[in-house]
């Protein structure tokens, strides 16, 4: 097995057999990205020496202890909207193209602090705004399992980056499904948590009350084992809520008897794609077997969903980025003969088109006579959301959904119609909505035009509650074997 290809687990367990090096397995990882990332563009950068110097300290203290973390020495991907002190961090705009980021952001001090080994930072969407990856300003990332597709969005190269084993695992941002709907795509996994169980600290901000960082990995052991180390009360976050430090990997066995699991029935609309309907369903007969009770439940203000995240998200956009006027830092227009100029040239020029149209959106739903009718309207709607899934747990431990509506798309093929992009957030919304968790998992493979294009599995819990989803997709996972698959990648 090549060293690239390893989950957390397996490198971890082979590091302290003292099997292989840090040295060996990031130099593996770096090797694959060589081979393969011409065609991926996964990264936007990739640490090589800072990756080396942190492998060299990773073997210093293995050769001196063999009780330290699981992610000691173990190559990691960083979407590039995170700070880490000393590297660009670009959000993948024009905007901050050449922007040094002074401080590492809270997730990166914890993965330093395990001492792991940070192997570059990823392709997203511009500012975090697209499902697809098209939106970056330094070109798209491809699906690795058909490079003509997308590998959804916006954390696109972290998934894709997991998924061509360019790295052992990554982190991405979720703010209406960004970590989820790539993960689907890519058949990996996606767990986006509870909002305020990880810090947002150094995460460059889209929409503030909707963020949330969390892990893309190979399997839901290693999402558990990355969530117990990045979770946490942080003082530099006001929302950062809980200080619970309790393991998470400890209390998964993949025993599910007898667990409640919801099935809402506003998730199985007209339009979706049959086979991934068929995979769910499939799915929820696995549930069964395995010895969890089914329910039918009802989230009656679903369809209103996609609307609310559509008004309050670019508001929150709206307000996040105006931070970026061409003064303070970013880019800057150098040919601007006044003030007014070089605000609306500097944004002109250093926004792409999806950004500069959520800011008019959000603009405008701020603004004298709409906000009530608009943002207010949608913030109480919100609230029923939330009633819906509070309710909802008052009769099962956790719902499960398809993650996506649709298999991965060619390039191009949505791009014209943001519209038909922002369906791509349907199934996932909801939970950036509410606070609650979801997790994405693969649950088969579709035939496409002579390639197997993934599927993915939602689940999602109360709140606080990542132990209950983690602990039912480890039951499903290892049920099923559709989480070995990988990509044929040609160098």
């Amino acid at each position: 097995m090549e060293l690239s290809s390893l989950t957390i687990e397996q490198a971890s367990a082979g590091l302290r057999k003292k099997e292989f090096s840090s040295v060996e397995i990031t130099e593996a990882v770096l090797k694959r990205i060589d081979s393969v990332d011409t065609n991926v563009h996964a990264y936007l950068s990739v640490l090589e020496e800072e990756a080396h110097i942190a492998a060299k300290m990773a073997d210093e203290v293995l050769g001196r202890e063999n009780t330290a973390g699981s992610l000691l020495g173990i190559p990691v991907a960083l979407k590039d909207n995170m700070t880490m002190a000393g590297t660009i961090t670009t959000s993948a705009s024009r905007m901050l193209e050449h922007y040094r980021a002074p401080y590492d952001g809270t997730v990166v001090s914890c993965l330093k602090k395990e001492g792991a080994v940070i192997i570059g930072k990823t392709n997203l969407d511009e500012f975090a705004m697209g499902s697809s990856t098209e939106n970056s300003a330094f070109g798209p990332t491809s699906n690795p399992w058909d490079l003509s597709c997308v590998p959804g969005g916006s954390s696109g190269g972290s998934a894709a980056a997991v998924s061509a084993d360019e790295c052992i695992y990554a982190l991405g941002s979720d703010t209406g499904g960004s970590i989820r709907q790539p993960a689907s795509l890519c058949g990996v996994v996606g767990l986006k948590p509870t909002y305020g169980q990880v810090s947002r600290y150094g995460l460059i901000a889209m929409a503030s009350s909707l963020d949330q960082i969390g892990p893309i990995t190979k399997t839901v052991k290693d999402a558990a084992i990355v969530f117990d180390a990045i979770k946490g009360a942080d003082l530099r976050d006001a929302s950062s809520a809980r200080a619970d430090r309790k393991s998470t990997l400890g209390t998964i066995t993949g025993d599910i008897k007898g667990l409640k699991i919801g099935v809402p029935r506003e998730y199985f609309i007209e339009g979706m794609d049959l086979e991934i309907e068929k995979a769910t369903r499939e799915a929820i007969e696995v549930y069964r077997s395995l010895g969890a009770e089914i329910i039918d439940v009802s989230l009656p203000h679903t369809e209103y969903a996609l609307a609310v995240y559509y008004i309050i998200m670019p508001a929150e956009v709206s307000a996040n980025l105006a931070r970026f006027d061409g003064v303070r830092y970013g880019f800057r227009d150098e040919d601007a003969q006044d003030l007014t100029t070089l605000y609306q040239e500097s944004r002109r020029k250093g926004f792409g088109a999806e950004v500069r149209r959520r800011i008019i959106l959000g603009t405008y739903t701020l603004s004298s006579g709409y906000a009530d009718a608009y943002y207010k309207k949608a913030q109480k709607v919100r609230a029923r959301i939330e009633k819906d899934f509070a309710h909802a747990f008052t009769q099962v431990d956790c719902l499960l959904t398809p993650t996506t509506p649709a298999l991965a798309f060619r390039k191009g093929e949505k791009s014209a119609d943001p519209l038909t992009m922002y369906l791509e957030d349907i199934f996932t919304v909801s939970a950036n909505i509410a606070g609650v968790p979801g997790i994405s998992l693969p649950c088969g493979f579709a035939s496409r035009e002579g390639n197997n294009l993934p599927m993915g599995l939602q689940l999602m819990g109360k709140h606080w509650d990542e132990a209950t989803i983690l602990n039912a997709a480890f039951s499903y996972e290892q049920a099923t074997l559709w989480h070995v698959r990988r990509p044929d990648i040609l160098s």
